[in-house]
């Protein structure tokens, strides 16, 4: 008879590449189970591959982000922003700039509904027109702020020393400029009506904020293991910065960038009613709230209509940061 496997109390042979157990029971038959257990391929039941792939703070921030109704909703109205914005005609068909003083100050008609301003322009055309103008220069804005102000931080806290130091002094004077008061000082001297002025006003100023949370974020981020590993292993500064820091310490950067859209189109529409900002024949909610100020007694709607859509849209994009910044923090999870 051939020789065959060794069988105890009746038992069956083991599988193939499993260890048989010992008849001993306790701690002894235990360490046999789990020695068989990890002669096992990984992955599913089948052993075809993984169960779950590993998880990412981006891939969970996502999976919160698409949970969160906050979330969806601001969303959705931003998504409509940039929609007539980029394509106001859709659902206004008339000319912002046609006015009519025969009509000025009349209230709701069909085919008008939000009336007429004091020079007899059609407000809601003129409200829908105005979101071009305001998203324009919050985008436009925060892209030049966050770019500026990430990669001045972010070199400043890699590399310390002396650039550490004058940043942060240059820093604190423009902290130390009032907003509203420079833009009233910079501005006045402007004669252009084009947005640029203002958006490269906003990057100016706006620049330190994002370069203080640069800042820190990468000085905390260049201290993880990983990233004293790389060093170890001979990784090159430009490597360990763009593979290793910039992933991992652009989070705070986001949330910040997302919360001072909002306020950047909110800070060009009080730069245009102080008459400073854009200028007619510019189309912006700004424009229309300060020319429709002095009719607020006998016109008032002239005034609630692009007031309103101005609160809308910085309420949507600052609970879209509030959104962001909850998906990204691990200490709120």
């Amino acid at each position: 008879m051939p020789p065959g496997p060794h069988l105890s109390g009746g038992g069956r042979a083991p599988e193939d590449g499993a260890i048989a157990a010992t008849g001993m029971g306790g701690a002894m038959d235990l360490a046999t189970q789990e020695a068989d257990s990890l002669r096992k391929p990984l992955g599913g039941p089948d052993g075809s591959g993984p169960q779950d792939k590993p998880r990412s703070l981006w891939s969970d921030a996502w999976r919160d982000l698409r949970r969160n109704p906050v979330f969806i909703i601001s969303g959705l109205v931003i998504l409509f922003l940039i929609v007539i914005s980029l394509w106001p005609s859709v659902i206004a068909s008339g000319n912002p700039l046609k006015c009519d003083l025969a009509k000025s100050q009349e209230g709701s008609q069909p085919g008008h509904p939000f009336g007429y301003n004091g020079q007899g322009c059609d407000v809601y055309t003129r409200t829908v027109y105005g979101a071009r103008v305001s998203v324009t220069v919050g985008v436009c804005a925060t892209l030049g702020v966050a770019i500026l102000g990430s990669v001045l931080g972010g070199l400043a806290g890699f590399f310390g020393g002396a650039w550490d130091a004058v940043l942060s002094r240059i820093t604190d004077i423009f902290f130390a400029i009032p907003v509203v008061l420079g833009g009233l000082v910079l501005l006045s001297v402007v004669t252009s009506s084009t947005i640029w002025p203002v958006i490269g006003f906003m990057v100016l100023l706006g620049w330190p904020q994002i370069s203080r949370i640069a800042r820190g974020s990468v000085i905390t981020t260049k201290q993880n293991d990983y990233v004293q590993a790389a060093r170890a292993l001979g990784a090159s500064n430009s490597r360990m910065l763009l593979r290793h820091i910039t992933p991992n310490a652009i989070a705070p950067v986001i949330v910040v960038a997302t919360i001072a859209l909002g306020t950047y189109i909110s800070l060009e529409a009080t730069l245009s009613f102080l008459g400073v900002g854009l200028k007619p024949p510019t189309v912006s909610w700004g424009i229309d709230i300060s020319s429709a100020s002095q009719y607020i007694r006998t016109a008032p709607h002239a005034l609630l209509w692009p007031a309103g859509a101005l609160a809308v849209t910085v309420l949507a994009f600052i609970m879209l940061g509030d959104a962001v910044r909850d998906a990204l923090d691990p200490k709120l999870r």
